[in-house]
């Protein structure tokens, strides 16, 4: 008999990637494979092994029977591969999500199977939009409904829900909105009712619009609502004025490229959708390594350690055998991000230049050694580090080891016109992100005529300029925040 597998039934929250519970986390990082939907934040899958089959299955219309067999016949087939399986949806997979269909597969083919909540939208989206679903004095209790009809055309009882006092949460219901706004209304509640749409909920694109029962619909058409959305009826609408929070965020609804290399870009798109923007990762370089050891012995002769970016800490820590070579050396690190780096591991930089630069890495490096000492600079293929010219100018030997390479990643022109379509902004941290991302779209400007472009320092900008695109942005302190900072 053949070996099966297991199966996660697991919520990713809605639109934010951070309300991905750590539970789920776990469950996508050891999966085989993953089959997702449409509503999950694309960044998610990020935490994904290279080698696992992603399996997009999402529907539009929630309602549809036909591909949620497919979805269930999916699931059941690669679990008695042997795979273990992770179903990832928006929101909960238990509130309106089908997961309990797709469980019935799984019980039936006797599939081991596990269920993960997920923070569900009903609760989070209006939270996202300032609007609180309880609230002392206002709403003592909350109802949530789905917005869609039965298969069989049955509807719900509006005369019941209609008396219900507390906060009243449909989901999936903008196709039928004219049908539960005029049922509230026949059935007795009050025409003049807060009520709230709260469209993409939870991401850069999200959109509330506020009204009354009486007039909704008409706002609705004006603007052309369209789903995923969620409407909210109650009171406790009016409180969005004063308990709104996210729209206000620093960099909400801009839509940002980030184009470092995927190991790193998480870190620079978490702190863009912590300032309430959308970032889309499309890496344009790559980062390897180019040694495979650090001699200890080699070390010895050395007084000074430098270290001119944080891909330079994280190649020489992971290549050392023990931390205790370096005690004699004084350490050097250019930028803000090396030396925190350098403090993950313990490590306090001696020095760090206010320009971030080798070149003055170097010149300061003369203050914390003497004549005649011996000074090795960790760097990568592409740094203008020039060990020859700091040796003649400051009377001491420098020399330096490539640590690593940069790799240019060459895209598809159409692939990148395609994400460019979707962004605002095009963020550069290194002038050879710069000349891959031109290389790719094959040098042509007037593609990218109407994008604004964000450098992170001086010299990102004399490429960027070199290519003949237009440096919108400059950070003033020459790291991400800096660029978010001048973005903002």
């Amino acid at each position: 008999m053949d070996k099966k597998g297991k199966v996660y039934i697991m919520g990713a929250g809605p639109g934010d990637a951070e309300l991905l519970t750590l539970k789920g986390k776990k469950a996508i990082e050891k999966a085989d494979c993953i089959v997702y939907d449409r509503l999950i934040n694309p960044r998610i899958l990020g935490y994904a092994r290279k080698d696992a089959e992603l399996i997009y299955l999402g529907k539009g219309n929630t309602e549809g029977g036909v591909i949620q067999d497919e979805i269930n016949n999916t699931i059941v087939q690669k679990a008695k591969e042997g795979k273990v399986v992770a179903r990832v949806k928006g929101g909960d997979p238990f509130v309106f999500g089908r997961g309990g269909e797709e469980i019935q597969a799984l019980y039936e083919n006797n599939i081991p199977f596990e269920e993960i909540p997920g923070i569900t939208s009903s609760i989070s989206v209006p939270a996202y939009a300032g609007i609180p679903v309880t609230h002392r004095g206002m709403a003592r209790s909350f109802h949530v409904f789905t917005g869609h009809t039965m298969a069989d055309g049955q509807w719900h009882n509006f005369e019941a829900i209609a008396k219900l006092d507390g906060t009243l949460v449909f989901l999936m219901g903008i196709k039928n909105l004219p049908l539960i706004v005029g049922d509230l209304i026949k059935n007795g509640k009050d025409k003049t009712t807060p009520i709230a749409i709260i469209e993409k909920g939870a991401t850069a694109d999200q959109r509330v619009t506020v009204g009354t029962l009486e007039n909704i619909v008409e706002i609705a058409n004006s603007k052309k609502i369209v789903p995923p959305a969620i409407t909210i009826i109650g009171e406790v609408v009016n409180l969005r004025d004063t308990f709104k929070w996210f729209e206000d965020s620093k960099l909400f609804g801009k839509k940002v490229l980030v184009t470092r290399d995927r190991r790193q870009a998480g870190e620079f798109s978490d702190k863009i959708e912590e300032m309430g923007g959308c970032a889309i990762e499309l890496p344009f370089i790559e980062i390897e390594s180019t040694v495979d050891k650090f001699d200890s012995s080699i070390l010895k002769k050395y007084s000074a350690l430098l270290f001119n970016s944080p891909n330079g800490v994280r190649q020489f820590m992971d290549k050392i055998d023990d931390i205790r070579d370096i005690a004699h050396l004084k350490i050097g690190a250019v930028g803000s991000k090396t030396e925190e780096l350098l403090q993950e591991y313990k490590i306090h930089a001696d020095f760090v230049p206010e320009e971030y630069l080798i070149d003055r890495l170097a010149q300061v490096s003369v203050e914390y050694t003497k004549p005649g000492d011996n000074i090795l600079i960790i760097t990568s293929d592409i740094s203008p580090c020039d060990p020859e010219k700091y040796s003649s100018m400051y009377d001491r030997h420098f020399d330096k080891v490539v640590a690593y390479k940069t790799k240019k990643i060459i895209r598809d022109k159409a692939q990148v016109l395609k994400a460019l379509k979707s962004v605002e902004v095009v963020t550069f941290l290194s002038s050879s992100t710069v000349d891959a991302f031109m290389e790719s779209i094959e040098n042509d400007l007037d593609a990218v005529k109407s994008i604004k472009f964000a450098s992170i320092g001086p010299v990102t900008s004399k490429t960027m300029e070199k290519h003949g695109l237009n440096v919108d942005y400059e950070a003033k302190i020459y790291n991400v925040e800096g660029i978010l900072e001048a973005i903002k």
